[in-house]
């Protein structure tokens, strides 16, 4: 497919960049662009103080994006991330004031602090891009990324996100804490200044948008297809499941595929790139029985036996003829 090597290099470029102020965590960048390539979002689940602020932030400034910080708390209410009517006594008419969600990047931290009725307000903006305020519907930018962050070992005072919540979430990623020498170099990197104030754009939100559409024409194999297809009926007949992936969530991996293929310079997808991305696009979708939850069994080990007891398909040749 001509082209692909233009989303290789701009990947590389943003990766570059983010590098500058992240240190490590090579891979978490790689699919937070495949995040981005998709127009998905991401949910960071980690301790705090890891970089999960600093990573959104230094994406969307990599992107010349807008960006805004939505902290949850339990007091916060849905106007409070939509925005709101304002009576403006000089015109006699109400003006729309939008709230934070209307940017390219919105962080939304600790977003299990926030009660069901505020979480639900997000459901619009990330499934349709748009926000309906007082009956009248407002379009979001693009690209449109939603990050949410919440800590997993902190319960009190959180409310569990719904399933319809977490469904719309294309990936769920962990940043874990850095190895000895990495923390030395955030000592080093960070000792005089903050790296993230010299960040400076290296591509511009339209052309990631042109990047997706292209990711689109990356080719699936259609025994890659049938694949896919048998992952997603496998986990829904699976015993120690109660809830099985969506097939919101089987077009997700379909898609997801597609862009890390891309972004490794491949006009094709291979049945690893599918391996690789069913943890985190499919584990925050899965609902264990309550047998094995008693058992401590995790959705992550759940998921091995179901990659294990699916065969994989074997071809000579994933790429077509016209591809390149």
């Amino acid at each position: 497919m001509k082209d692909i090597s233009t989303i290789q290099e701009a990947g590389e470029r943003i990766a570059k960049n983010i590098s500058q102020v992240i240190v490590g965590k090579q891979h978490v960048i790689e699919l937070l662009l495949v995040s981005l390539l998709c127009e998905g979002h991401v949910l960071l689940e980690d301790v705090p103080g890891i970089g999960k602020t600093t990573l959104a932030k230094a994406l969307a400034q990599s992107l010349n994006c807008s960006f805004q910080r939505i902290q949850f708390t339990p007091d916060l209410l849905p106007s409070d991330i939509t925005g709101t009517s304002v009576y403006n006594q000089k015109t006699g008419e109400f003006e729309f004031r939008p709230g934070p969600i209307f940017a390219q990047v919105v962080l939304a931290d600790e977003i299990n602090r926030a009660s069901p009725r505020t979480q639900s307000a997000l459901l619009e903006a990330m499934q349709e891009r748009q926000v309906t305020v007082d009956g009248v519907t407002y379009s979001l930018p693009r690209p449109f990324l939603v990050i949410a962050t919440e800590n997993p070992i902190e319960l009190e005072g959180t409310f569990p996100l719904p399933e319809a919540q977490l469904d719309r979430f294309l990936l769920r990623l962990k940043l874990g804490y850095p190895s000895k020498e990495e923390e030395r170099l955030i000592l080093h990197r960070f000792k005089s200044h903050d790296p993230l104030e010299e960040l400076r754009p290296v591509i511009e939100g339209e052309e990631i948008i042109s990047f997706g559409k292209l990711c689109r024409q990356v080719y699936i194999h259609p025994a890659i297809e049938d694949y896919i297809l048998a992952l997603a009926r496998a986990s829904r007949e699976y015993e120690g499941l109660s809830l099985g992936v969506s097939p919101r969530g089987t077009l997700y991996l379909y898609h997801t595929s597609q862009a890390l293929a891309a972004l490794r310079g491949r006009s094709f997808v291979l049945p690893d790139d599918v391996q690789e991305l069913i943890e985190p696009v499919w584990a925050h979708r899965l609902i264990p029985s309550r047998g094995r939850r008693l058992q401590g069994e995790s959705v992550q080990e759940i998921l091995k036996k179901i990659v294990a007891q699916v065969p994989v398909p074997v071809e000579e040749n994933w790429a077509v003829e016209d591809s390149t």
